[in-house]
């Protein structure tokens, strides 16, 4: 069965100063996530405002981070919409322009029962060839994909793995108890990274890994290896870090955060705005401490 690693970073999607995709930006950002040590990189999911990416700048962006990442880590699509012939539309584009994976996401807004899920995800799994990771997140899709429907999904050959994020160890335990070992559990919440690994997860597909994905590779390394105070010590460390960059909607402190850090990735898009002075206060703060500022000359 494939494998997409263990530290997976939901990229931010650089814009320039237009408001326009930067794709050359996408690409030097793809080079520091890769030297951060991740194994995977998420392009155009919820950190990267896939809301608002038109298709033509969704698949663009793919091919822009593949041709950066080469063969060098795997980049995963996100092409999961609420619209199940759109969502094989992107996910066909994806696999044009040499994405590694695809990575959908519950249909968000008309909440489908548990057996449309099933036939959702697994129309948009059987149009390709590509690997898929799903994506459970009630809080923004208003659905969750229960455990025993994520067991029939697993049935799949090409879907491997689930990024889990409705906030339970139960809902993880449980995939995990029906689930085949090959099959994936990805943490989908950075701050529950460490217990998840402890009931089963793999890794995390994660939003501070565009700051500090040694630290996280380090933490799920250390863990993995049986150095469980070691991962702790590393968990207490970023606690403030995983929770600082969700002190309002996603992406919007990660995106001050590398700003502040001398990353600047561009600012968000509407109806998303930028942090507030009170919110880069706080960030600022978490981001001196843990020595992630610019050194200043």
């Amino acid at each position: 069965m494939p494998f997409f690693g263990h530290l997976i970073t939901a990229m931010v999607t650089p814009y320039d100063g237009d408001g326009r995709v930067d794709y050359a930006r996408a690409a030097v950002l793809t080079d520091r996530l890769i030297a951060s040590g991740n194994d995977g990189l998420v392009v155009a999911g919820t950190t990267g405002e896939s809301p608002t990416l038109s298709d033509d700048e969704k698949v663009r962006l793919f091919g822009a981070v593949k041709e950066a990442a080469g063969e060098r880590a795997k980049v995963i699509a996100g092409t999961g919409t609420y619209d199940t012939a759109h969502s094989i539309h992107l996910s066909k584009e994806a696999n044009r322009v040499g994405a590694d994976g695809l990575l959908l996401v519950n249909p968000y807004y008309n909440r489908p029962s548990q057996d449309g899920l099933y036939a959702h995800f697994r129309a948009v799994a059987e149009s390709t060839p590509l690997p898929v990771m799903l994506y459970n997140i009630p809080g923004r899709t208003g659905v969750n994909c229960m455990p025993e429907t994520i067991a029939r999904l697993a049935e799949i050959p090409n879907i491997i793995a689930v990024k889990e994020a409705a906030g339970s160890l139960d809902q993880v335990s449980e995939i995990r108890v029906r689930t085949p070992d090959p099959f994936s559990i990805y943490s989908g919440d950075d701050s529950l990274t460490l217990p998840k690994l402890a009931v089963g997860a793999t890794g995390v597909v994660s939003v501070a890994g565009n700051l500090a994905g040694l630290e996280i590779k380090a933490m799920i390394r250390a863990f993995l290896a049986g150095k469980v105070e070691e991962a702790l010590g590393l968990h207490r460390r970023l606690w403030p870090l995983f929770k600082v960059l969700f002190i309002t909607t996603n992406p919007v402190p990660v995106k001050a955060a590398m700003r502040l850090a001398g990353f600047d990735c561009g600012r968000v898009r509407l109806p998303l705005v930028d942090a507030t002075p009170k919110e880069e206060e706080q960030i600022q703060a978490v981001l001196r401490a843990l020595g992630l500022m610019p050194v200043q000359v």
